[in-house]
């Protein structure tokens, strides 16, 4: 598996998310306010769509999550477990910033 850069780190706005085509999987990124940066994949495992990136960034617990745009369902941004439906979770990646570029470790 190799590194494939996304995006420059500052392109990244703090609580927001991007959707970022690494290799053949859409993969949603985040930019947290304390500069943490996460990775998921960007399909929504309760409708299908690909829209994850446009999730509402927060927290439940502790935990760094982000809610589905479509029905709200919450998810961890570091496991990627669904905190509203057990058993049910979303792909996540290693993501890291170097020399202020962000990458993704390619599947």
């Amino acid at each position: 598996m190799t590194w494939a850069t996304v995006c420059r780190y500052d392109d990244l706005l703090p609580e927001r998310g991007v959707a970022a085509l690494v290799g053949d999987v859409q993969v949603a990124l985040f930019r947290c306010h304390d500069g943490q940066l996460f990775a998921l994949g960007n399909r929504d495992p309760f409708t299908g769509t690909c829209v994850l990136a446009r999730g509402i960034v927060g927290s439940r617990a502790g935990r760094r999550t982000v809610a589905s745009p479509l029905h709200k369902q919450v998810f961890d941004l570091r496991t990627g477990e669904c905190l509203d439906a057990e058993g049910v979770t979303v792909p996540v990646y290693e993501v890291r910033s170097r020399e202020g570029m962000v990458e993704v470790k390619a599947t």
